[in-house]
């Protein structure tokens, strides 16, 4: 018998091997999903969604808000394969089918697990066209969701591939709000979630889906992957599970500014206060794609400009917050005047499948030229954040969204402490 993809996929999946440190990984990345969540409820765009969904009251809505919410801040992970954002999806939809079923924490964190592994796998097979038009946190966003819900829920292997496949039929979510700074990017995250959870709980009732939603002829790839790989679904299945292969973002921009932020900072150390002649950074086509924005008008634009966040990380030596603020993108527009951006190799051809590369030259009035390239940057699993550093930059955003310290400390040992099946819902409440 031919099993579709998805069969295959659910079959990896619930057939899995979980390590204590798998799980140990999984409640890190849920307190970084977390943490944004509540540090996005404090921006302009987290308040009016937070007034939208004081009006609503079933569990699709109250996802959608959380997802939405968890990625405003432009700090939640990113997987770089599949280049999608899982954690402001699984964790939402985990977290709110969890406060319905009192869940206890260590299978909270299993179905985290199995949400990133189908959402990043199915990512990992769209093809680089895709990327293009399609936002892929939107468009694989609900697999992951209705993957995670389908555990959560207790469905079995039958009920779970049709939920995926309702989850499929559902994706959308286009790159066109770029042009504007319109604040789609947020729904994207949001209606993921919504959509996973719908068709999880649909497929509980025998409400059917497509079971070839990837490969069928009207299917997903059909319809939004002009380059396919749909080896990519199932390839090394005995691999780490895919959340340890995802990175933590450090600073609050698009991830496709990380590498050139990454390599500046290490100039703005050597620059020693030089002055500058001219800035060239040589980036993949990804980052021109989404981060062409030479003179951002607003704070999100800002957060899609390479040549602000190159600018802010050589003349400041820091990215944070207050970078993209309107003070700060007028103080630093000399110094971005000063930076061009080319599509060169072997950043072009090592994207996405080898690496996210940059590299940033410097020369200096007295014709002295400095470079610095990354292959990978801080935040990567091969340089990832230590325990130390995760749980500081929770903190960080634990504080940004109005958690005292007490609070603070008390949510980070609750969802720490999830490994060990516990859930202490008198906590967690109090954010979900």
């Amino acid at each position: 018998m031919n099993y579709t993809l998805t069969e295959n996929l659910v079959n990896l999946i619930r057939t899995k091997s979980i390590q204590p440190e798998d799980l140990h990984k999984a409640a890190l990345f849920t307190l970084d999903a977390i943490a944004n969540y509540i540090g996005g409820r404090q921006t302009k765009v987290g308040r009016l969604l937070c007034d939208w969904g004081e009006k609503q009251c079933n569990s699709a809505h109250q996802g959608l808000l959380m997802g939405a919410l968890t990625h405003i801040l432009e700090t939640d992970d990113l997987h770089r394969a599949s280049v999608t954002h899982p954690g402001c999806v699984v964790v939402p939809a985990v977290f709110t089918l969890g406060k319905k079923k009192r869940s206890n924490g260590r299978d909270m964190l299993v179905a985290i697990l199995h949400g990133y592994e189908a959402m990043c796998r199915i990512g990992n097979s769209v093809g680089q066209a895709h990327y293009k038009i399609w936002h892929n946190t939107a468009t694989c966003g609900p697999f992951g969701s209705a993957m995670c819900t389908s555990t959560m829920l207790n469905l079995d292997k039958e009920q779970s591939v049709q939920a995926l496949g309702n989850a499929g039929t559902q994706s959308s979510g286009l790159w066109q709000f770029l042009e504007t700074g319109a604040m789609s990017k947020h729904l994207h995250a949001g209606r993921a979630v919504e959509s996973g959870i719908i068709a999880a709980e649909l497929a509980m009732i025998g409400f059917t889906g497509p079971t070839a939603i990837l490969e069928g002829s009207k299917g997903f790839y059909a319809g939004l992957c002009p380059d396919p790989l749909p080896e990519a679904v199932l390839a090394k299945p005995a691999a780490p599970w895919q959340l340890l292969q995802t990175s933590i973002k450090p600073w609050p921009s698009c991830r496709h500014t990380h590498p050139s932020i990454d390599a500046a900072l290490s100039l703005h150390k050597i620059l020693k206060g030089r002055n500058i002649k001219s800035i060239k950074a040589n980036v993949y086509q990804a980052t021109l794609d989404i981060c062409d924005q030479p003179n951002p008008k607003t704070e999100y634009e800002a957060k899609f400009s390479i040549y602000h966040c190159i600018a802010a990380a050589i003349n400041d030596g820091a990215v944070v917050f207050g970078s993209f603020s309107e003070q700060s993108r007028n103080r630093l527009s000399d110094i971005r005047n000063k930076i061009s951006v080319q599509v060169s190799e072997p950043f072009k051809s090592a994207y996405p499948d080898k690496y996210w590369g940059a590299s940033i030259s410097v020369t200096t009035m007295n014709g002295e030229v400095l470079t610095e390239t990354r292959n990978v940057c801080k935040g990567d699993p091969e340089a990832s954040l230590s325990e130390s550093e995760m749980l500081s930059k929770a903190e960080m955003l634990l504080s940004y969204g109005g958690f005292t310290s007490s609070q603070t400390k008390a949510l980070i040992h609750t969802i720490m402490d999830m490994p060990n099946n516990k859930s202490d819902w008198e906590i967690l409440d109090s954010i979900v």
